[in-house]
């Protein structure tokens, strides 16, 4: 097995089911950072979040972010791909509700609010570690994730 496909099994094994992930934006020249709930998924982590937030807004301005995990750091660009209930994004929606179902129905997100969406962050390049193996990530070759 090669190491990119040795780092991507790992990604899925340790972010492809929910994990929190620190989020970093930018407000105007200074860093701001948060937990986010997340899902990892061929190259990009997806989160639901209200668009009205300050992140959305920071990242509305600058999509370029980073992302810290367990012992995993990368850059990336965040993405709105719009409220959960337009219909291209059922799909997502169906598996977020799965992945999310420990927390998701204690009232904190409506998923057919038109301000509740979907962000992705599409990674462009990361570090992760593992069992005393880096791996130096580049997530833009597409043929990675085929």
């Amino acid at each position: 097995m090669k190491a990119m496909e040795q780092a991507l099994a790992i990604m899925n094994e340790r972010f492809g089911k929910e994990s929190e992930l620190s989020l970093a934006t930018l407000d105007g020249e200074q860093p701001a950072v948060r937990i986010v709930n997340s899902v990892y998924q061929d190259g990009s982590f997806y989160v639901i979040t209200d668009q009205r937030s300050r992140k959305m807004k920071q990242i509305a301005a600058h999509p370029q972010v980073a992302v810290c995990g367990f012992w995993f750091n990368a850059s990336g660009i965040g993405e709105n791909l719009g409220a959960l209930k337009l219909k291209q994004n059922q799909a997502k929606r169906q598996w977020l509700e799965t992945v999310f179902s420990a927390w998701l129905g204690n009232g904190h997100t409506d998923l057919d609010n038109p301000n509740t969406i979907l962000l992705r962050i599409r990674l462009t390049q990361g570090v992760l570690m593992s069992h005393g193996i880096r791996y130096d990530l580049d997530f833009t070759q597409k043929e990675n994730f085929v």
